[in-house]
């Protein structure tokens, strides 16, 4: 069985490994997309603060079920499936009190735990996320981004008729303005990047900002008019996105903090508290957040073949990491393909 294995930052090595077996409780995947993440794209260049190396990566993907183990029910052989790539504990207090994704302990695959970049790959059967049979295998690779804008928003509040800026037009911020859309929200969308606008465009955003040209503050006054907006998403993770947000989103608003910084930006705790706003982190996702996702895709309401910008062969791997820093912001979605 082929896998790969990200043995330092920048060095992946090709291995021929035994087949896993699916133990009690396990069910048997063949891997069939893999999507690559912008934390895949930290990790293969050594700027991950939690990668451990080495590690199989991989944990945006689609497949089939190839075999079940004992004790596991309600998949059959062939069906078109993801699952969660988080490990948790169950015992630590977020697990108690059921925000499981915030484990003290968590693993996720592809960084703390081996991901599924190999042909085979065995997974806890609770973990399994059943997809459409109508679905490709790119949109079954899309529900982990899509989850992970599921829960962002959630954090947000009721978002119904209520005016919404997304900072970032990347796939994640992509998919956070859809679902803010699907909420009920008037949205705008913001980014340095023309090539993500116009796809945030195709995927039905009609008020975008190419951020080099308009301040935010400019772009909501052509957007909302008077009104401003009353919550923000950071999508894009810098100090001067962070900073625009805190400093124009409405009295009493939100600011969800969606991006992974990779610095550490000054925040203006005064504008913070003399206008009583809201400063909310989100991580990950539950597993009704994972259910959403596959509603929203397979209903049409999220749509994902815009974002979809080039594939690879399993054994090509590298070359997309090279595509991706060489192509910059103008790329969406990769996938290897296995």
């Amino acid at each position: 069985m082929r896998q790969a294995v990200l043995t330092a930052p920048g060095a992946i090595e090709y291995r021929d490994v035994p087949k896993p077996k699916s133990g009690p409780g396990q069910a048997l995947l063949r891997i069939e997309r893999i999507g690559i993440c912008g934390s895949d794209v930290h990790a293969y260049h050594g700027r991950h603060p939690f990668m451990i190396y080495p590690k199989v990566q991989g944990h945006e993907f689609s497949g089939t079920v190839e075999a079940v183990g004992e004790r596991v029910a309600g998949f059959d052989i062939g069906a078109k499936v993801t699952a969660s790539p988080q490990i948790t504990c169950g015992a630590c207090a977020p697990c108690r009190r059921g925000d499981y994704h915030i484990c003290d302990s968590l693993a996720v695959f592809g960084f703390q735990t081996d991901g599924v970049g190999q042909d085979l790959f065995a997974v806890e059967a609770a973990n399994l996320v059943a997809l459409p049979d109508s679905f490709t295998f790119e949109q079954g690779a899309f529900v982990e981004p899509a989850a992970v804008a599921v829960h962002a928003t959630g954090r947000a509040g009721d978002m119904a008729g209520r005016n919404v800026a997304v900072l970032g037009a990347g796939p994640i911020g992509n998919l956070v303005a859809q679902m803010c859309r699907c909420r009920g929200a008037n949205v705008l969308v913001t980014d340095l990047s023309e090539a993500r606008l116009q796809v945030a465009q195709e995927c039905g955003i009609p008020s975008v900002s190419r951020a080099a040209s308009e301040s935010l503050a400019e772009a909501a006054a052509r957007a909302f008019g008077p009104d401003g907006f009353d919550t923000a998403l950071d999508c894009a993770g810098s100090a001067a996105t962070i900073s625009a947000a805190v400093d124009g989103v409405n009295k009493g608003g939100t600011i969800v903090v969606v991006a992974v910084f990779q610095e550490k930006p000054a925040v203006d705790l005064a504008v913070v508290g003399d206008r009583e706003l809201n400063l909310v982190g989100t991580l990950m996702y539950r597993r009704e957040d994972y259910e959403e996702a596959v509603r929203r895709i397979g209903g049409g309401e999220i749509v994902t073949e815009p974002l979809e910008s080039k594939h690879f062969p399993f054994e090509q791997w590298p070359a997309a990491y090279e595509y991706i820093e060489r192509e910059g912001a103008n790329v969406m979605k990769v996938f290897i393909d296995l």
